[in-house]
């Protein structure tokens, strides 16, 4: 298995990832990366570092601890923990943000860093942040990049019961998540599952993203 390190910042974030990554090893779930059964949230997390890494390289230490506990212990609340309704949904998506953000804290604090790194950390990893926040949008790009190149093409996959208007909404609506240098990397650094290829050129041509 390949592994995905950030840069070095120092010791207590070593301390951090190193802990956000022994949690998410604990994943029961696993997924296969090159071949080699992986904790699933473990991968997520290597993947998204690596992704801020390709596509910003300079970004700063506090984006990156937020990139690696983006889905920290995400199988401990499960979907159907909560009603399968619209509103369930958006429950079970709110709580995991603030799980995701209390666990980060908790573990940030054990690290040393300070206050005010732990609460900008929290407010990218919450969602609390604006799009209009430089780092809050670089995050948000990395997230739908990712699933594009890894998870996009398994959940098609699994709703074979999706015409094709409806696969059009849906990249829409995940793609207008995204900045306009991340609607370029999408075609540049991601690698693309190349079955949709035309349908995400189609969508991008469409919303003027192109």
């Amino acid at each position: 298995m390949q592994h995905f390190s950030p840069p070095a910042f120092g010791s207590r974030f070593t301390q951090a990832i190193t802990t956000f990554d022994a949690r998410n090893a604990r994943d029961p779930n696993q997924t296969l990366v090159d071949g080699v059964a992986t904790p699933k949230e473990l991968a997520y997390a290597q993947r998204m570092t690596e992704m801020l890494q390709r596509y910003q390289p300079d970004a700063p230490e506090t984006l990156h601890l937020a990139a690696r506990c983006q889905h920290i212990e995400r199988w401990t609340l499960p979907r159907d923990a909560y009603p399968m309704t619209k509103p369930g949904y958006h429950q079970w998506r709110r709580k995991l943000k603030e799980y995701h953000a209390e666990v980060a804290s908790e573990i940030m604090q054990q690290a040393g860093y300070d206050a005010e790194a732990i609460a900008r950390v929290t407010r990218l990893v919450s969602k609390d942040a604006p799009l209009a926040d430089a780092e809050m949008q670089v995050l948000e790009d990395v997230i739908v990049m990712v699933f594009v190149e890894y998870y996009l093409e398994e959940f098609v996959a699994q709703h074979p019961e999706y015409d094709v208007p409806k696969w059009k909404d849906i990249l829409r609506k995940t793609l207008r998540k995204v900045s306009k240098a991340g609607h370029q990397a999408l075609l540049t650094q991601v690698k693309l599952p190349q079955a949709l290829v035309p349908l995400i050129q189609e969508v991008m041509t469409e919303e003027g993203w192109l």
